[in-house]
């Protein structure tokens, strides 16, 4: 959407990166993406310590031991059920963000994880089990929530020539909680029979971080324009995101696209799934957010601890060797976000679901213990270079797509169904593998190569690049493969911004600097 009458009209400012926006980004990330990723780990370290403590608990009321199989039974349920309050949550999301707006709902989530924190830390002290599986599911409700909230609140504050970057906090907090967790679960630290408390209360410092700082940081400007009709509000933060004072711009740019629309109302789930304008983007949101969850690296931590006392490291130094784990993934959530830019979305998700196939193909080596001396240290190579490759892309991406697919009216409709999707397949992960893994051994990894495979194979081709592009180009690039020639929409914006012209702004080259 050019206009070229004039060359003497100055283009668009050079965007760059301002505190706002990284603040926004870093403490949004701190008291969302971080718990739920130390929530993944943080309950693996202390699992000897809990059942013990629901056995002594079990004595205390009943005078009798708990036996093994209500032992295991409530150790599932306390595991499990974080996923379910993760579902639970992620219903929740298109109702809050329409009463509270994005960084309310990321506020009031805050208040999910101090509970949580109590009942987690507590519960030991009160002498019931029902508060940690209580606390968990609450939890996991904070992360259903955050989960969703978040990258839409980082896709629609970024300028979207930095707006896969900006997204890419959201994963690189997640590797960073899982990372963390790890550590404070060592002996040394808090993972102690006399400390696994602690653990849990210190969730409640992300969160009290966040609420120091977020309430100090300007709500979305889409959000407040589109939605709320507060023009002001919009001006001033569009000016803090974008560090400049002169965005009258991006204000035109987003009464445009409303114009477009020709609605300020929030669509429903049942609008978005009969809207066939949007059929192909909610469709890859799916199959996206399932390869994330389906394909198969929650199952790795379960082979770990395994392979390396195969390849003859003692126990005691087990938890030390698979910090490497956290710190891979951590690395290559940084180098994703270093590179999504330039690389863009459609490369990383396909070349990390395509490595990821290949790395597990390679981990069908774990069959072979017995008859190589050094097979063990190739298994645990090839399941390090398998986590880089989920976070190179699969990781993080699908986030930041499921923000950029949708245009505002219908981005928590999209985000609620991709949150359902994303929660309902980690608990059919969880339910399942136990099962498959006991029948087919090692070479359950084939159903993770073939998720792999036909993910990547579907992204190829049926994905466009969304990398430096306005939400109206990225649904316009879409219009062919939903059968949509006639794109009524683009008209309109392209009317709207021609009458702005007419009335005296400068578009020589209109671009959207705001995650437009």
């Amino acid at each position: 959407m050019q206009h070229k009458d004039s060359s003497d009209v100055k283009g668009p400012p050079k965007q760059r990166l301002t505190v706002c926006l990284i603040s926004a980004a870093f403490f949004g990330s701190v008291g969302s993406s971080f718990l739920y990723g130390y929530n993944l780990s943080v309950v693996n370290a202390p699992a000897s310590y809990i059942k013990t403590f629901y056995n002594k608990t079990w004595i205390d009321r009943y005078n009798e031991p708990i036996g093994d199989g209500t032992v295991t039974l409530l150790w599932s349920v306390t595991v499990s059920i974080f996923a379910i309050g993760g579902l639970v949550g992620a219903l929740t999301v298109s109702f809050l963000i329409k009463v509270l707006g994005r960084k309310g709902t990321l506020l009031a989530n805050n208040g999910l994880a101090l509970i949580a924190a109590l009942l987690l830390a507590l519960g030991e002290t009160a002498g019931s089990f029902e508060m940690l599986i209580i606390g968990r599911f609450i939890i996991g409700m904070d992360s259903g929530v955050s989960l969703s909230v978040l990258p839409m609140y980082l896709g629609e504050i970024s300028p979207r020539q930095v707006r896969g970057s900006i997204g890419q906090f959201h994963s690189i907090f997640i590797c960073l909680g899982v990372f963390i967790g790890q550590v404070l679960g060592l002996p040394e630290i808090l993972g102690q029979e006399s400390r696994w408390n602690f653990l849990f209360g210190f969730l409640a410092l992300p969160a009290l971080l966040q609420l120091c700082v977020l309430p100090f940081l300007p709500e979305s400007p889409r959000f407040l324009l589109m939605e709320r009709r507060d023009e002001a509000g919009a001006e001033k933060a569009f000016q803090a995101f974008l560090g400049r004072s002169d965005v009258s711009r991006e204000l035109e740019e987003v009464h445009a696209e409303s114009r477009a629309q020709n609605t300020q109302r929030t669509a429903s789930v049942l609008e978005l799934f009969r809207k066939r304008s949007l059929r192909w983007q909610l469709i890859t949101v799916i199959v996206v957010m399932s390869c994330y969850q389906l394909c198969g690296l929650n199952a790795i931590w379960y082979y770990t601890n395994g392979i390396l006392q195969n390849a003859g490291f003692q126990p005691t130094v087990i938890p030390y060797i698979t910090l490497s784990t956290g710190g891979i993934e951590t690395l290559a959530a940084v180098i994703s976000g270093l590179v999504i830019e330039k690389v863009g979305r459609r490369p990383l998700l396909i070349f990390g679901f395509s490595a990821m196939a290949v790395f597990f193909t390679m981990s069908l080596s774990l069959s072979l213990y017995d008859r190589f001396s050094w097979m063990p240290y190739l298994s645990f190579t090839s399941i390090l270079l398998l986590i880089a490759s989920f976070c190179s892309g699969p990781g993080g991406v699908p986030f930041v797509l499921t923000g950029e697919l949708f245009e505002q009216s219908y981005r928590p409709a999209a985000f609620m169904i991709a949150g359902t999707v994303n929660w309902l397949s980690n608990f059919a992960v969880g339910l399942l593998f136990p099962y498959i893994q006991e029948a087919l051994q090692t070479f359950a990894f084939l159903l993770f190569v073939v998720v792999c495979v036909a993910g990547a194979v579907y992204l190829l081709l049926v994905l466009p690049e969304t990398k430096n592009k306005t939400f109206m180009e990225i649904s316009q690039s879409f219009s062919k493969i939903n059968g949509i020639p006639d794109q009524t929409q683009e008209r309109e914006m392209k009317d709207a911004l021609d009458t702005a012209a007419t009335n005296g702004l400068q578009c020589a080259e209109v671009e959207m600097e705001s995650s437009f």
